[in-house]
């Protein structure tokens, strides 16, 4: 996508080496996402430079994302493409539709590299999901997260719940998403769902060390280990076995091919 539609959805990309920075771009309403912001998001997923090791996700200003635009819930906002839209359609179609916007999700857990949310301020309904796409979160001591759906008579549904209970376990997620409280930083880190949080004005710099660090190994040793770990816990130990002895091969052949 070029930067002029990129734009026009609210969003922006900078490359900087390995590192790709996707930037939610609407601080005039706290970054809040759209349907049209989701689609864009998976063909930017499917879009990236195959050099690209590290992929930042944030939001402008002091906002991570307020979630769902409210005026996407507005009745003169109910046409084609929009969340309202779904309600003119079947089950089955408007389940298809949903998985489209899911897709601007699922992409950041692509071994291909590692996503990291970098969070300040409130990370609400959609922006906690996007959030826990990423593989790792670094969060800012003023950030806040709420998965704010069930106040609003509806669930989480794009793709944030199974990482949640990954995190901090079923009987959490549940209390979490049913009372739609907050979670704040100090809690976050405490129980797993963030990675590491800092003052606000040290953030960008914590990012950007974490993401030189994960860009120093070879190339293929990252993918190769998130590979491993996903989905590991559902593995039994014999297939965990295997695959690591799969992936030891293909990395011995690498490093020797390297010094050759």
């Amino acid at each position: 996508m070029t930067p002029e539609e990129l734009a026009a959805v609210g969003l922006r990309l900078d490359l900087d080496g390995a590192v790709a920075t996707i930037t939610l771009d609407r601080p005039e309403v706290r970054n809040a996402q759209t349907p049209a912001m989701w689609l864009a998001l998976g063909e930017l997923g499917a879009s990236l430079p195959d050099e690209v090791r590290v992929v930042v996700v944030t939001g402008e200003g002091d906002t991570f994302s307020a979630g769902l635009d409210r005026a996407m819930l507005d009745p003169a906002n109910a046409g084609p493409g929009t969340v309202l839209e779904l309600l003119s359609l079947g089950d089955e179609e408007a389940s298809s539709r949903i998985d489209g916007f899911q897709g601007g999700f699922t992409w950041l857990r692509d071994p291909r590299f590692v996503s990291i949310a970098k969070v300040r301020g409130h990370a609400v309904g959609a922006g906690f999901q996007l959030a826990l796409s990423c593989d790792l979160r670094v969060v800012a001591d003023d950030a806040k997260f709420c998965m704010k759906e069930s106040a609003l008579g509806l669930v989480p549904d794009l793709t944030g719940t199974k990482p949640l209970v990954e995190h901090v376990g079923y009987a959490r997620a549940l209390e979490i998403c049913a009372t739609a409280r907050t979670v704040g930083a100090e809690e976050a880190v405490r129980i797993g769902l963030a990675t590491a949080s800092c003052a606000p004005a040290d953030l960008d710099a914590a990012v950007a060390d974490l993401a030189a660090a994960l860009c120093a190994p070879m190339p293929g040793v990252v993918t190769e280990t998130k590979t491993l770990l996903q989905g590991a816990a559902d593995r039994d130990l014999d297939e965990q076995r295997r695959l690591e002895r799969e992936a030891q091969v293909r990395r011995f052949r690498a490093v020797a091919a390297a010094f050759a």
